[in-house]
């Protein structure tokens, strides 16, 4: 877990990194104490924050999620805001990182941003002017199907998900090391093949302005030859958007959530 305040609605302070707890309960009241010490006794006016996995329509728990399965149908959004006394939006982590990107970051100056991250999982969502697109059950761009008889996804088990060829969890168990371990040219050349279809599918989908690759593995994945792949399987348009690296890093999602916060609040 990031928690980190802001005292002017455009800085973030330094946030206090946590390790997330398996128990709802036990992670909630982790929380709690957390968020009123960064408060220093101060009024909390609104918080925002993005957790992994979909929600619910109403925004206000986990339906799934691989990571925090004791999480799952909690009462997040109402436990929170009994706890900080505050009106508390919650987007998938993936979104609110995207939203800090398109504000602050890599996407800044574009209308519509389709943000992928590729890291344990991957996750992504489509930002239009400056806000998550409306959505009905989040997105869940790691699972489209790239090979109908493809590997298992290390996540739920299907066939041929992007995440089953790109992510950190599907490398490792492919290569028995862990990512950061593999130097092999040839491992990441097949990696930035296989993800350049998953960009192909998810551009058509959102039709962006820009695309946005953030995520540890794609301090890896070598971005011109996923580049170069894209442009040779992007038939039916006449060029791909333009595809960049996410710049905000792990404070990507805090300035989303800030963001968040103050569209909702205000």
């Amino acid at each position: 877990m990031r928690l980190a305040i802001s005292r002017d609605g455009k800085n973030i302070e330094e946030p206090k990194i946590l390790n997330t707890p398996k128990d709802f309960d036990e992670g909630m009241l982790l929380f709690k104490k957390t968020a009123l010490s960064l408060s220093d006794g101060k009024k909390i006016k609104a918080s925002a924050g993005g957790i992994a996995g979909p929600l619910d329509g109403k925004k206000a728990m986990l339906v799934n999620s691989p990571n925090l399965p004791g999480w799952v149908n909690k009462p997040l959004k109402e436990t929170i805001e009994k706890f900080i006394d505050a009106p508390v939006y919650i987007e998938n982590d993936a979104a609110v990182a995207g939203l800090g990107e398109s504000l602050v970051g890599a996407g800044k100056g574009y209308a519509i941003v389709a943000y992928i991250t590729v890291s344990t999982g991957v996750g992504g969502a489509r930002i239009v002017d400056g806000k998550i697109d409306r959505n009905a059950m989040g997105f869940e761009p790691g699972h489209q199907i790239i090979e109908i008889n493809g590997p298992l996804c290390p996540t739920c088990g299907i066939p041929g998900h992007l995440e089953g060829y790109v992510s950190g969890t599907a490398i490792s168990k492919k290569y028995g090391k862990k990512p950061q371990n593999i130097t092999d040219s040839k491992v990441w050349d097949e990696v930035a093949y296989y993800l350049a279809f998953g960009v192909h599918n998810s551009l058509l989908h959102w039709s962006p302005d820009v695309i946005i690759l953030g995520g540890s593995m794609m301090k890896s994945i070598p971005l011109e030859k996923l580049r170069e792949n894209l442009h040779k399987i992007l038939t039916i348009f006449p060029k791909a958007p333009l595809v960049k690296l996410a710049e905000l890093g792990d404070k990507g999602g805090l300035y989303g959530a800030l963001a968040m916060a103050k569209q909702h609040y205000e």
